[in-house]
């Protein structure tokens, strides 16, 4: 085992490996037990496994935490992990408490915490690093950090009362959106609805279009009326219509009512056709371009850091109006072609007619056929009179042909290298 002080902010989404290198999943927050006496001792880890699913390791199956990875015996149990009542996880409930220093000296706020085994090899808190308040300046900069063993702090809340939402959403800053989601859902629901609340808008919609759609329900009524039609405004047009058509019409329209204007045109032209069509599966805000536009033109909306990989691959060329519904459709420009051209050439040049596009009301089946045969990663579709109402991307089609389920995947499950053993505190 390893002998340094880690530092769990540091450790957090570090990859984990059995024995023979395969690896198993990443770090998410490591678990404690309060002692009488001491410092809280570790007792293991949470780990993110294949579907999505965050499980408990036993500190005493891990062989070593160094150089930005975790060895473990590969022996791990792959049941849910549900926090016992005497255990607290340092991401999610300790990093974020304010403390009294013990000399007299003031509070601070834990920022991240060092672990470290003993000469046992037991793992316990073993140093705090700290931000004091600010003492004055600008009020937008921090007050200093200090470090400090947890002898010398006093908390201000009773063990295992909760760190503020705000700070814990700040912990979660740097989480893809899917990891977002899946951290939310494991919070208890009183907790989730703080956390959400302290997430900007596009944030919350970005990981609820990560959630299986009773989950986005369950938050969106959660949230009120004003926020909700300011979040659905800031998802994409399909997954907005996807959970808007579980809230039934009358609730689904009173919500589009407070939407933008814009935003709840398009979510009602998805809504018009089946869940399971093209249009249905459909985004409607694909890169649309008249036929004089250029390469270079193109290849600068392709560059937006925003857009779906999927979308970027290829433009769109209609007559007027360019925004969905659009002109009548005249044909696609792929990414790779454009790159064959030199940047002044008018993209209507290459344009790619050999493809026919879907209507609206085409079954998803014919789209992903249609997909597989000609290998691309988006469909046009259009209506009766070859207007261009959106795109369907692979992963619009994947997501569709995967179980309801297949976010958080069936708990008996069998996954490579682990096993059901059951878990114990100890080891």
């Amino acid at each position: 085992m390893s002998t340094q002080r880690v530092f769990v902010g540091r450790l957090a989404g570090c990859p984990v490996f059995d024995p023979a290198g395969d690896r198993l999943g990443k770090v998410r927050d490591v678990v404690i037990v309060y002692r009488s006496s001491g410092a809280p001792r570790v007792i293991g880890l949470v780990l993110e496994i294949p579907g999505r699913r965050q499980v408990f390791v036993s500190i005493g199956r891990v062989t070593s935490i160094a150089q930005g990875q975790v060895i473990t015996t590969g022996l791990i149990n792959v049941r849910r992990f549900q926090p016992r009542a005497d255990e607290r996880r340092i991401i999610a409930e300790i990093i974020g408490r304010r403390v009294d220093m013990r000399d007299g000296s003031g509070q601070a706020t834990i920022e991240d915490v060092g672990i470290e085994p003993n000469r046992l090899g037991e793992w316990a808190i073993g140093q705090l690093f700290l931000r004091r308040p600010r003492t004055g300046g600008s009020p937008f900069s921090k007050g200093p950090t200090t470090f400090a063993s947890w002898s010398q702090v006093r908390e201000q809340k009773a063990p295992g009362e909760a760190q503020s939402a705000e700070q814990l959403a700040q912990t979660y800053a740097e989480l893809r959106p899917a990891d977002l989601a899946n951290t939310l859902l494991d919070l208890p629901d009183e907790r989730r609805i703080e956390v959400v609340a302290e997430l900007s808008d596009e944030r919350l919609a970005d990981a609820l279009e990560e959630m299986p759609e009773e989950e986005q329900v369950q938050i969106l009524e959660a949230i009120g009326d004003e926020r909700a039609a300011d979040v659905l405004d800031a998802m994409d047009p399909d997954d907005a219509a996807d959970v808007l058509a579980e809230l039934g019409d009358e609730r689904s329209e009173e919500l589009l009512q407070m939407m933008e204007p814009e935003e709840a045109d398009d979510v009602r032209l998805i809504l018009r056709y089946g869940a399971d069509t093209a249009g249905g599966l459909m985004t409607t805000e694909p890169i649309i371009l008249p036929a004089d536009a250029t390469i270079a033109e193109a290849l600068a909306l392709i560059r937006r850091h925003e857009l779906h990989p999927a979308l970027a691959a290829s433009v769109f060329v209609t007559l007027p109006p360019y925004e969905t519904p659009t002109g009548r459709y005249l044909g696609a420009v792929h990414f790779q072609r454009m790159l064959r051209y030199p940047p002044h050439e008018r993209i209507g040049a290459i344009l790619d007619d050999s493809i026919d596009p879907v209507l609206g009301e085409a079954p998803g089946a014919e789209v992903a056929r249609r997909l597989a045969s000609y290998d691309l990663v988006s469909m046009p579709v259009v209506d009766s009179a070859h207007h261009l109402l959106g795109v369907v991307t692979v992963d619009d089609i994947l997501d569709s042909l995967l179980p309801d389920d297949w976010r958080s995947h069936d708990e008996d499950e069998p996954i490579a290298t682990m096993t059901g053993t059951i878990r114990t505190v100890g080891g």
